[in-house]
């Protein structure tokens, strides 16, 4: 294997501890239309993705085809609700994880953050728990930055530019969705980890069959460090 000299950790469910607020506010938003989706449902389907396609991709399941027109009126309403929602929300990062990355970049290990959010919502969470550039993260990728967001690679291919990042053997990816793990492999990552921290179970992140399931992403120092 590859020296890893890259981490790409998606962001909420990952690093991010919200309580899971957006995937609420999007079965919310789906709901308000008629609908009466599960919260369950609505991470089995839509977790990790570009909150757009995701609603596409929950309704497609709900009617068995687009619903083009009603999902660009449900994500209007829907960052209405989210930006609502994260006014007064505490947010913080999973216990360790900051410790966690300052080892990975004491060990010349750079650390970038990717997710489905937009940019702005990115930026929001970044700001509540005062993390910056250079201090707990190298780069930040969002879902404005590509054309195809997940499962697609972009965003590590991005990543990875942005670093001069050659090998995408010497990348990880870790998330807490499927779709997290499904990018690491189509950008050929040396390692992907799936966590049990966010959206997806154990058994649900080992249908991706990723290199390592982690209970807590301090486990990452004793793969890549000790």
């Amino acid at each position: 294997m590859s020296k890893i000299e890259l981490v790409v950790f998606d962001m909420a469910g990952t690093v991010v501890n919200e309580d899971n607020v957006v995937y609420k506010t999007l079965q919310k938003a789906i709901n308000k239309e008629g609908y009466l989706l599960t919260l369950d449902s609505v991470l089995e389907h839509g977790a990790g993705k570009e909150k757009h396609q995701a609603i596409k991709d929950i309704l497609k399941i709900c009617e068995g085809h687009e619903q083009d027109t009603i999902a660009a009126s449900i994500f209007e309403n829907f960052k209405k609700l989210l930006e609502n929602a994260y006014q007064n929300l505490k947010v913080e990062s999973y216990p360790g994880v900051e410790n966690l990355i300052q080892t990975l970049r004491e060990k010349n290990i750079m650390v970038a953050l990717n997710t489905g959010y937009d940019k702005n919502t990115a930026q929001l969470l970044l700001d509540k728990m005062s993390w910056k550039l250079e201090e707990q993260y190298d780069a930040l990728v969002t879902a404005d930055d590509v054309i195809l967001g997940r499962p697609n690679p972009d965003m590590i291919f991005e990543a990875m530019d942005l670093l001069s990042i050659k090998n995408p053997s010497t990348v990880l990816k870790a998330g807490d969705s499927i779709i997290d793990i499904e990018e690491g492999k189509n950008a050929k990552c040396g390692i992907t980890v799936g966590v049990t921290t966010g959206a997806h179970t154990r058994e649900q992140l080992l249908s991706a069959n990723p290199t390592y399931i982690l209970d807590s992403l301090n486990e990452l120092k004793k793969i890549l460090i000790d």
